[in-house]
């Protein structure tokens, strides 16, 4: 299955926690990106400065006392923390902290998941408290975007052979227009079901169309007759 690594931006900027905001904006501007991480001197990630951060900077203590709901119910613990922004000089003072991150081994629905939740638009990468990476939603777009013929060897190689311990050789995969076609056989009705829900899992894939014969039911530990979920075929 496709994790973060696979998909992440390896070669990560970042910036210290006492870079000058002009600084930050300049690096956001030559990269074409929207966000950095901002970490301490062990590399440890503390927050990150967006271009919404910058924004609320820009425009100034005056406009968030002025704002209708800020004079209605007085000042709020969101709008300290952005009269703060509004003041901030570094990248410490205008950084939204603590940063929402992900490790590289998780899949990356997760990490899609998480920015859906949490309204980001990217996650720094930290393994062992240390940053390796960023993931954007552009990088899980681009995940989809992969042609027939590597999803097939994505799901022999990454779903069948590598999380389930099956043999790929024992299954016909086939992909078209992000279709996957999957028969085979195995032992249990459970990973037949198995087998099934990862591939549905796998980024790129629309649909599936399972066919996969099972011997045994996981329950009665009995062989299972022609009226299961999946076909049954003893030879």
């Amino acid at each position: 299955m496709m994790t973060v690594r696979d998909a992440m931006t390896r070669s990560v900027l970042s910036v210290p926690l006492v870079t000058p905001l002009r600084e930050v904006a300049q690096l956001l501007i030559d990269n074409g990106i929207s966000g950095v991480p901002v970490v301490d001197v062990d590399g440890t990630v503390l927050g990150v400065v967006s271009e919404a951060d910058l924004l609320v900077k820009e425009q100034g203590p005056g406009a968030i006392h002025h704002r209708p709901l800020a004079r209605l119910l007085g000042e709020s613990r969101e709008s300290r923390a952005q009269l703060v922004k509004a003041g901030a000089i570094t990248a410490a003072q205008l950084m939204t902290s603590p940063a929402v991150t992900i490790t590289s081994g998780r899949p990356i629905h997760e990490a899609a998941a998480i920015m859906t939740a949490r309204r980001v638009n990217r996650l720094p990468v930290v393994d062992d408290g240390r940053l390796v990476g960023i993931i954007s939603r552009a990088d899980l777009v681009r995940a989809y975007v992969r042609s027939d013929d590597e999803l097939a060897e994505t799901i022999r190689q990454d779903v069948i052979l590598r999380i389930l311990w099956l043999d790929p050789e024992q299954f016909t995969v086939v992909v078209k227009g992000g279709v996957a076609s999957i028969s085979g056989r195995v032992e249990r009705r459970s990973t037949a079901e198995m087998i099934e829900q990862s591939v549905r899992m796998v980024p790129g894939v629309i649909d599936v169309h399972a066919s996969i014969s099972w011997l045994m039911e996981d329950r009665t530990l009995e062989p299972a007759s022609r009226d299961g979920v999946f076909p049954f075929s003893p030879h």
